[in-house]
Formats: structure tokens, sequence, C-alpha cells
């Protein structure tokens, strides 16, 4: 196989691992490319073969196979499931997340595209985050900060969320890639202090946010109502009030434009709170599996 088809080859197989391991929809793995490589290949002549000796038998699946078919198709559905996230260390963040999009009434148990590309840009931009304190705002499942956590040696990682549900996934979360909360006395010298706040945007004091003391602010896919946007701008205000006993922290917030109107309007209450933004240029990283014709923007907010 010459060099630039093995090449391709390498690609094409992590493109499956990653999807796979992330537990994404059987559409969205690359079968178009996947036949072209097969039919291009040429290596392809025995599997051919074998595809083809395969169609000529007509005998019958052995009965364990309907067997376990039928055990499978009845089997209660679970509603909590493992997703793996590979990392360019050789790593993985992996989490226990829903299987559903809404459940206990929140969003928040489930990872969104806008983290991943969060993650992908923090992961490029590894000083951003290097012996700082970080504020998550709106954690969710909790892969971003997993991904910072693991990659970018922040001294303070601060989870947070309103959702008592999703503040006890991601507990669960932090445990399950070999973290510890700060209040753990066994926690590994060289890692991240870790803590799980709970924070409500509308009732969040100056006071309570200035004890974060963050020197880096991020939140991802939280722009999804106006409702939500008036209140993240809410906290972002109070934040910026903090600067009369610290240095304002930097601020970045990921989303997926899904209605431009929205993103609009995002940018309107920011100005009309004070606070300036500028887009980041889009980053070329490309390592976890999303939805490659959604279309992902950064901010970088000034308070």
């Amino acid at each position: 196989m010459a060099p630039e088809e093995n090449a391709g080859t390498e690609l094409l197989l992590q493109s499956f691992e990653r999807r796979f391991l992330a537990a994404r929809t059987l559409r969205s793995f690359p079968w178009q490319s996947l036949e072209a490589k097969l039919r291009d290949s040429s290596d392809s002549e025995l599997l051919r073969d074998i595809l083809h000796k395969h169609e000529a038998v007509h005998t019958e699946p052995l009965d364990e196979l309907y067997e376990a078919l039928a055990e499978t198709l009845m089997a209660k559905e679970s509603t909590q499931g493992h997703r793996s996230y590979l990392l360019p260390s050789g790593g993985s963040v992996t989490l226990s997340e829903s299987t559903a999009i809404i459940s206990y009434g929140t969003t928040g148990l489930v990872t969104w595209d806008a983290a991943l590309y969060l993650a992908e840009w923090a992961i490029e931009n590894p000083a951003v985050f290097t012996n700082r304190t970080v504020l998550e705002l709106g954690s969710g499942a909790g892969l971003t900060g997993l991904a910072i956590c693991k990659m970018c040696r922040p001294r303070a990682y601060i989870f947070s969320d309103c959702h008592s549900r999703v503040l006890e996934q991601l507990r669960g979360n932090v445990l399950l890639n070999g973290l510890s909360l700060e209040a753990d006395i066994t926690a590994k010298l060289d890692s991240p202090r870790v803590t799980v706040a709970q924070l409500d945007w509308d009732v969040a004091t100056v006071h309570q946010l200035s004890a974060f003391q963050p020197d880096v602010v991020i939140a991802a896919d939280v722009l999804y109502c106006p409702e939500a946007i008036m209140s993240l701008v809410g906290v972002l205000r109070r934040l910026a009030a903090c600067r009369e006993h610290q240095r304002a922290p930097e601020v970045y917030v990921a989303f997926t434009v899904r209605n431009p109107e929205t993103c609009q309007l995002f940018t309107t209450e920011l100005g009309r709170a004070g606070i300036r933004w500028e887009v980041e240029p889009r980053h070329e990283q490309k390592l976890f599996p999303y939805e490659e014709h959604l279309e992902m923007a950064m901010l970088n907010l000034t308070l």
C-alpha cells in the first residue's frame, strides 16, 4: 500500500473509532468514504471475494443469532450510557450521559457540539488555562472541563450548574476520569483543584462570584433561548463587578449557530451591559466527532 493511501486509511479508521467510542449514531459514520476506499484500494480484492462468497451461500443463520436478536429487542433500554472521547495525549475523557436529549427536565445531561468545539480550542491554546483558575458556567456533562483538566494543567477548575441531577452526574464524571474533588485529601498533588458548584445565574451574587476568583470563565452551548441569554448576561455583569476586588477574568463563550436571531440577541445584550466582544478565529483542530455541517462560533468577551 502506498504511503499516501496508508495515511488516508489511518484517518478513516480513526474517524470510525472516534464515532464508535463517542456512541454517535450510525448514520454519522463515514460509510461512503469507506465504500470508496474499499473499491479503490489495491488490497480490496480479497475482501470483495469474501463478500461475494458470503452472498452466494443461501444457508439460514444459526438459531442462536435469532435468540440473541430477540433478547436485544426485548431488553429495556437504558436511560444512561457511556461515551469516550480520545485525546491527543493518547488518553481519553469518558462520560456517563443520558441517552435522551432532555431528561429530568434539563438538557444538561448530554454533551453538546459546542462543548466539543470549545474543548478542541482549549487543547490548541493551553496557555490560556495553564496555572490558572477556570470557572465554567453551565458545565453539563463535563466534557470541556475534563479535557482542560487533562490537557491544559489549570491550577483549579470549577464546574458549575444549577440542576441537582446535572451536578450529581458531574461529580460522578469527575471521579470516573481519575480526578478528585477538592475535599478529597487523597487528591494528587499534580492535579488541579476540582470543585463542582451549584450556581444559579439568576440569584448568584457578586460576593459569591468573587469567592471563585476566576482567571478564566468559559461556557458552551448556553445560548439556547432568550431567557438563558438574559440570565447569562446578568451573571457576566456581576462578574464584571468583581473588578473592584480583582482583575477581570478572560471570558470565552462557544455556541452552535442554530438561530441567527438568538446570536444577535446575545451580542445586543452584551452591548447594553457594556461588555465588549470579538469573534475568535475558527480553529483547525478536529479531534472530536460532531456534525461537520454545523456552524460553530466563539466570542472572547472583555468585562
